[in-house]
């Protein structure tokens, strides 16, 4: 991984291939690298560099940023790109920690190989050191592995505790110390040993079509809320904060989404987190637009109120830029800002790491494709207390640890109960797909 110093130049080579059917065959099944959607998308093999920052104490007091590290590594990159689609070229997969004081690790891993597929179109992107001969890697399918599930129960924070996390987020709210705070709580258990994880991540694009289907160094999840496009000076992003479960049939779940539609307290939260997105983009967009108000969006298990923003880049910031700046939004942390953060810390008896995070992609150029990392569970993280290091232990050879953790949103009005249940239909997907 990539230090202060200049890293080595790379030498990039992309081509258009026959039509690919399963992208997800192409990863490796131990640890797959995929950012997909509706099918389309892009799935990285191997590893020649890129980005990495552990816990804060480790920084220095002028650490260097994703986005520097990663401009420096493309002007030094000599890209041969004749395909131009999103996907092509230079291209880092990434996944951030929620927290600058989590314990986790902050990650751009740059593949060996991508193979991608967009609209039709497939190809192949091989990258080199260019001052190493590296052995072309073998870039072919894999058959997916046997059937396993997961082992699941409560965590560091069961379900009275979190009802009592939230009874005491809206003291905080009423004395005034803050408008909106997002508290999550976790589920913990174990996947054996050697499982083929790509089945994990297929289960949630066949069941989650049009989320954003990500698996990052470990990080795997079904994500409906963008955080940030950027693509060739467009800039766009979804806000989802406000939800309510689906109905049992077709006249409940009609009247599901009108009572969101028009539900006073998720409107609220919903206002919060709309704010916060055209606040932080507005110095780096023009023309910057939003929905006058939110739309009902439908996913299998739950509808969001949701918001489309766009606006057009109006300064040489990249994806990475504008990811630095939006997270985290109010949608997973609340408003104010600081005081929303330092309020989950005292709350949430766990870290994070990189639950609610940014995760997606950058291409050379600067344009990438973030989602903010829900849905989501964290395979090999053992979980421990808020901001503690991780211990020295045994390794279990015959399982591997996994966190989960979902949240709501917590304004004046919310009933703890009422955001018990929102989090459980939130834990379903991941939930659904581990089982």
């Amino acid at each position: 991984m990539t230090s202060a110093h200049r890293p080595p130049a790379l030498v990039v080579e992309t081509r258009e291939i026959e039509h690919v059917d399963d992208l997800l065959t192409y990863a490796s099944p131990d640890e797959p690298l995929a950012w997909l959607r509706r099918g389309d998308g892009i799935v990285g093999i191997g590893n020649v560099g890129g980005y990495e920052r552990g816990p804060q104490s480790t920084w220095g007091p002028d650490p260097v940023t994703p986005a520097d590290t990663w401009r420096r590594i493309a002007e030094a990159a000599d890209v041969d790109d004749p395909v131009g689609l999103p996907g092509t070229g230079l291209v880092a997969f990434g996944t951030f920690v929620f927290d600058d004081r989590s314990s986790g690790t902050s990650r751009l891993v740059i593949p060996q190989t991508v193979v991608g597929r967009h609209r039709g179109r497939s190809w192949v992107t091989r990258v080199r050191p260019a001052d190493t001969e590296l052995p072309d890697p073998v870039v072919e399918p894999t058959p997916y592995g046997p059937y396993w599930s997961a082992t699941l129960g409560p965590g560091t924070l069961d379900p009275a505790g979190y009802q009592s996390a939230v009874r005491q987020a809206v003291d905080a709210i009423v004395r005034g110390e803050l408008e909106k705070v997002v508290l999550a709580r976790d589920l913990v258990g174990t996947i054996p040993a050697g499982a083929d994880l790509r089945r994990l991540v297929r289960a949630l694009a066949d069941d989650y079509p049009d989320t954003w289907t990500f698996a990052v160094d470990g990080l795997i999840g079904a994500s409906p809320e963008t955080l940030v496009t950027a693509s060739r000076g467009v800039v766009t992003a979804r806000v989802l904060a406000g939800t309510i479960p689906r109905g049992t049939d077709a006249h409940d779940d009609t009247e599901a989404s009108t009572s969101l539609a028009h539900s006073g307290k998720d409107l609220d939260e919903h206002r919060y987190a709309v704010q916060s997105v055209l606040a932080t983009l507005g110095p780096h967009v023009s023309h910057l637009s939003a929905d006058p108000e939110p739309f009902t969006l439908k996913l299998p298990n739950l509808w969001h109120l949701a918001t489309d923003v766009a606006g057009d880049l109006a300064d040489h910031a990249s994806a990475l830029d504008l990811v630095a700046a939006l997270h985290p939004t109010a949608a997973v942390a609340g408003t104010p800002r600081d005081a929303a953060v330092d309020l989950i810390r005292r709350l949430e008896p766990f870290d994070r790491r990189r639950y609610a995070g940014p995760v997606g992609w950058v291409d050379g150029d600067g344009n990438g494709e973030w989602a903010i990392a829900l849905r989501c569970a964290q395979i090999g993280a053992t979980p421990r207390p808020a901001h503690e290091p991780a211990p020295e232990e045994a390794a279990d050879r015959d399982t591997i640890p996994v966190v989960a953790h979902a949240g709501a949103g917590i304004v004046a009005q919310s009933n703890p109960e009422t955001e018990l249940l929102e989090t459980r239909v939130k834990f379903r997907p991941i939930v659904d797909a581990l089982a």
